[in-house]
């Protein structure tokens, strides 16, 4: 009987995380082999310890996401042709792999070989065609990047402290997309808003280069186009009394409800009276203009 009581409980801990993406997948067509990878919650030392190791503070709802569960895994697969392809993944590492971007340089290394803080260069959002967009992360010391995603190789989704000073804790980070060519690109300011935005995206492939000035691949807009993901505006207003202009505005209460389909209106057929004096005033402009003649 405890043994019930534990499986509801983790059935309604998993409910709560996947925001009922679960349900919401298994009844979409073609969709096979939806799994949800359970982990248990992570111990509080751990994130003490990482704390202390890279001299950052995680935040607040990253913190409560980690306590609840050390790590996200959620992947569906489509049918095609009687065999299941692996399509939607949603990662978010665990604590442990949660790791610096940036490794320090090993001594085995040649002493002149290049490294990512070679290619850093000065450059805004402005410059890139993205007038909203924050300034972008360096990869030396001035900003402490660990990555969350490694985004099946298409890219990495990282959490970055910017603005950061050698022997002090950081505190502010931010959610970005470094892409395959090594450009930033900012998501959102929280890590919560880029949960939910995973979840909306349904994990389908490089969804992440939607927020790119050049988009996803042909084959992933294929299949953006199938399953039709749920996306969210990115225009807020400026006047948000929060005054964060890239608050995310999706309600996950609201988000996955299904769509229902909007009856066409019905044409109103003539009737035999209305043709039979249709008929009826053609003859007679018929005979009048025969009358003319």
């Amino acid at each position: 009987m405890e043994e019930m009581n534990d499986s509801l409980a983790f059935k309604g801990v998993a409910e709560r995380l996947t925001l009922g993406i679960t349900r919401i997948l298994e009844n979409m067509p073609g969709v096979s082999d939806v799994r949800f990878v359970e982990r248990e919650p992570a111990e509080k030392r751990s994130l003490l310890s990482w704390e202390q190791k890279n001299t950052c503070i995680l935040p607040e709802d990253l913190r409560d996401f980690y306590l609840t569960t050390d790590g996200f895994t959620l992947t569906w697969s489509v049918k095609l042709d009687n065999e299941c392809v692996p399509l939607g993944y949603m990662m978010i590492n665990s604590v442990a792999r949660l790791c610096p971007l940036l490794q320090p340089v090993s001594l085995f290394s040649l002493p002149n070989a290049p490294s990512l803080a070679d290619l850093d260069w000065e450059e805004n959002g402005t410059e890139r065609g993205l007038e909203r967009s924050p300034p972008a992360p360096h990869f030396d010391s001035r900003s402490r990047i660990f990555e969350l995603d490694s985004c099946g190789g298409n890219g990495k989704v990282c959490l970055v402290y910017k603005n950061c000073v050698p022997g002090i804790v950081a505190q502010q980070s931010e959610i970005w997309f470094l892409d395959r060519s090594l450009c930033w690109h900012f998501l959102t300011p929280t890590f919560t808003s880029y949960y939910r935005l995973m979840i909306t995206h349904l994990g389908l492939p490089e969804w992440q280069y939607a927020f790119t000035p050049y988009g996803p691949s042909p084959q992933a807009k294929q299949w953006s186009s199938l399953y039709q993901p749920l996306t969210f505006s990115c225009d807020v207003s400026l006047t948000d009394p929060a005054g964060d202009c890239y608050l995310n505005k999706l309600d996950p209460t609201k988000a996955f409800k299904g769509k229902a389909k909007a009856s066409a209106p019905k044409k109103k057929q003539p009737t035999q009276c209305s043709l039979g004096s249709t008929a009826k005033s053609q003859g007679s402009a018929g005979r009048h203009g025969g009358s003319k003649r």
